[in-house]
Parts: C-alpha cells; sequence; structure tokens
C-alpha cells in the first residue's frame, strides 16, 4: 500500500502479539553503517550494505506480511538518513495514543520529521516527546503493562513523563547492557505467556522478575548476535524470524508458533531485524 492511497488512519496497539494490521516501513534505499553504534556494525563496517540486496529483502518481507493481511505503509526514504529502515525507533502507539520519539543518537536525528509529516497528512493526532530521549526500540507493550528499556536511547526522565502521561498503565523500567542498544534486541514478548530473552544482557533480578511474569525462551549469544530475539509476531502466534536463528525458531515451534522464514541477513549487518523494520500502528 502506497503512502497517497491512505485517506484515514485508526491507530490502536495494545500488545505484541495482537493480530498486526497496519505498520509503517521504510525502504533500504540510502541504508550504510556511516558511524559505528553497535557491536554488530563494527563487525561489519568494512564491508558495509549490499543495498541492491537488503532491497530484495526488505521487499520480500512486505511482500509476505501483505500476504498475512497487513496493510504495509511505506515512508519516503530520504539519502540523509541511513538507518531510517529501523522505522520502530522513530514513534510507537500504545492504546490509542501515537508518540513521535526524540532520536537519542545524532545520526537518526531528522528521521521523526518524515513521520510526523505523514501523519500530519492523515490527520492522526500524535504527542512529541520532545523533553527527553526515548527511542520505540525500547518500548514493549503487554495490555496494561508497559516495559521500557532505560539504555543510552532511553532516559529515565522520558520513562518518568509517560507515567504521568499513562497514569493508567503499569509502566516498568528495564535495565539492561547499553551495548545492545535497545530493548528489543534482549527481550521480547510473544504472547501473554511467553517471551524471548538474551539473559546475559540483563541482571540476575530482572531475569527473575520477568520470569515470574512469563515463561523465558532464552537466546543464544550466537543467536542474539543474528537478532535471535528481534522477532516480529503478527498475531496468531505468527512470527517473522530469520531462517539462520535456527534453535530460536526451534524452540518458538516447540510452544506452538508458527515461524515465517525470511532471510534478513544483509538488514541485521547493522543491529535490527523485523521489530526493528516494523512501526506498528493498528493491532487487534
Amino acid at each position: 500500500m502506497s503512502i497517497e492511497s491512505i485517506d484515514s488512519i485508526h491507530t490502536s496497539c495494545k500488545s505484541e502479539y495482537d493480530t498486526l494490521q497496519k505498520v509503517i516501513v521504510c525502504e533500504p534505499q540510502f541504508m550504510a553503517i556511516d558511524e559505528i553504534i553497535n557491536d554488530v556494525q563494527k563487525k561489519y563496517k568494512d564491508e558495509n550494505i549490499n543495498i541492491e540486496r537488503a532491497l530484495d529483502q526488505h521487499h520480500d518481507f512486505v511482500a509476505k506480511m501483505r500476504a498475512e493481511g497487513i496493510d504495509v505503509i511505506t515512508l519516503p526514504a530520504n539519502a540523509s538518513y541511513p538507518e531510517q529502515v529501523f522505522t520502530r525507533d522513530i514513534g510507537f502507539t500504545l492504546g490509542n495514543q501515537t508518540f513521535v520519539s526524540e532520536m537519542a543518537s545524532s545520526i537518526r536525528q531528522g528521521e521523526e520529521t518524515v513521520l510526523e509529516k505523514w501523519l500530519d497528512e492523515h490527520h492522526v493526532p500524535f504527542q512529541k516527546l520532545s523533553q527527553s530521549h526515548i527511542e520505540g526500540g525500547d518500548v514493549i507493550i503487554d495490555g496494561k503493562t508497559i516495559y521500557i528499556g532505560l539504555s543510552h536511547r532511553t532516559c529515565n526522565s522520558a520513562i518518568e513523563q509517560l507515567r504521568i502521561d499513562l497514569p493508567n498503565y503499569e509502566i516498568v523500567a528495564v535495565p539492561f547492557d547499553p551495548k545492545y542498544l535497545h530493548l528489543d534486541c534482549v527481550f521480547n514478548i510473544l504472547s501473554p505467556t511467553d517471551a524471548l530473552i538474551f539473559p546475559l544482557a540483563l541482571d540476575a533480578e530482572t531475569v527473575a522478575f520477568l520470569g515470574s511474569r512469563y515463561h523465558l525462551i532464552e537466546v543464544s549469544k550466537e543467536e542474539q548476535f543474528t537478532m535471535g530475539t528481534n522477532v516480529l509476531s503478527i498475531g496468531h502466534k505468527k512470527v517473522f524470524s530469520l531462517p539462520v536463528n535456527a534453535q530460536v525458531n526451534m524452540n518458538m515451534r516447540s510452544q506452538g508458533y508458527e515461524v515465517i522464514e525470511v532471510d534478513f541477513s544483509e538488514i541485521i549487518k547493522s543491529g535490527g531485524s523485523f521489530r526493528c523494520c516494523t512501526m506498528p500502528i493498528a493491532r487487534g
């Protein structure tokens, strides 16, 4: 679905696993590793990104989402933003309220203006979180509970502001090793009962707390590096995941999930995968 073809948008996201209806993406037309911000990029900085391959993989992912009945909205790519493919970080919808992020990294600042323009054009109300840094990759929703990663990308004052803005929600700050950038790179909720976790990135107390709420499917160090936690749930226990993460996929299947495998090997060179590349605005 093209950006011009959408006349009205209803936004609503109450979890990470309800049926995905509408999602915002951006093609990796200008994707590049220009500034090293994580260990994955460090490994691939000399090789960098093959744009043609990244576009082919992204197109395949979008086609498979559309085949599942998902409306895919494509923001225009801008040569000034080499990490614009990771639309998850520029905003998020909690309940019926859409927020636009304040980006922490200078290389990503400005991406949110493209989203704001689209929201304005389609008369979607939003709140700009302009006082403190917060990025959508740190925001994970499960009903009336919101887990927010405390990292170099999302600060405590932003979390406190959301507590004020959303008094009817339980907002849980989740500290983790900031070298992993965003919470969804080490923790991701699959259902009301299951979650993926890379336990080495969190302290024992936090892991125990999350383990008291979910059946935790542990991800190995090797598969965390290939974004094993960064799957995208689209509802009905269907999950997009990389074929290279064989153990994660087997473990999810053993819990009754249908795993849709898509090669995203070029895009993950920059440290993000399916969840990072999607900004849901409607689930139901």
